[in-house]
């Protein structure tokens, strides 16, 4: 027994006009073709504001990063980003075409002797460091201070200690190069 078949049709490519005998096929009506355009604009719409939202939120984490602005590494006092960092490392230029990792903590000196300096941040993080008999005039047991400082082996060498609640505000990362707000007590060396 056999399956009658239905009538076989040519394919048709797309664009091409419908063969003989077929009626064309409805194109899109012209409130479709509005509802479309509305949908892409506010895609477009949408994707540029979160270009927009991205890339402000960006300059503004990094306008005051090292040797930027007043209010120190990442922004404004206390405003987050770098700023509010209790310790890590970063990478900076060493002047001579070369690089240099440096470590950067904000802590309580919990000791103290003309030639090293151990502070413990707030979330119990502790690093001694080796400082300048200049570098630890003024300073006292107890008194907050951001330190700055390359690492060699295990021996970690202060290149700016920075006394005060401020943090450093308004220095730099790297050692000296911003512009500290008046009256700021900073020590380097």
């Amino acid at each position: 027994m056999t399956t009658p078949q239905a009538p076989s049709t040519p394919d048709q490519t797309w664009g091409a006009t419908p063969a003989p005998g077929q009626a064309p096929k409805p194109g899109w009506s012209p409130g479709k073709k509005i509802a479309a355009g509305a949908v892409a604009a506010a895609i477009v719409a949408g994707g540029g504001a979160a270009v927009w939202a991205a890339s402000s939120s960006a300059a503004t984490d990094t306008q005051a990063g090292p040797g930027g602005m007043t209010g120190g590494p990442g922004g404004m006092p206390g405003g987050g980003g770098l700023g509010a960092a209790l310790h890590g490392e970063y990478v900076s230029s060493d002047g001579n075409g070369g690089y240099v990792t440096k470590i950067m903590q904000t802590g309580e000196v919990t000791a103290l002797s003309a030639t090293s300096l151990t502070a413990k941040s707030d979330d119990g993080f502790s690093k001694t460091y080796t400082i300048t008999s200049a570098q630890a005039t003024g300073l006292a047991t107890g008194d907050t201070v951001t330190v700055v400082a390359t690492e060699s082996g295990s021996t970690a060498t202060a290149t700016s200690v920075t006394d005060g609640e401020s943090g450093g505000q308004g220095q730099a990362p790297g050692g000296g190069r911003g512009t500290p707000p008046s009256g700021a007590p900073t020590r380097t060396g």
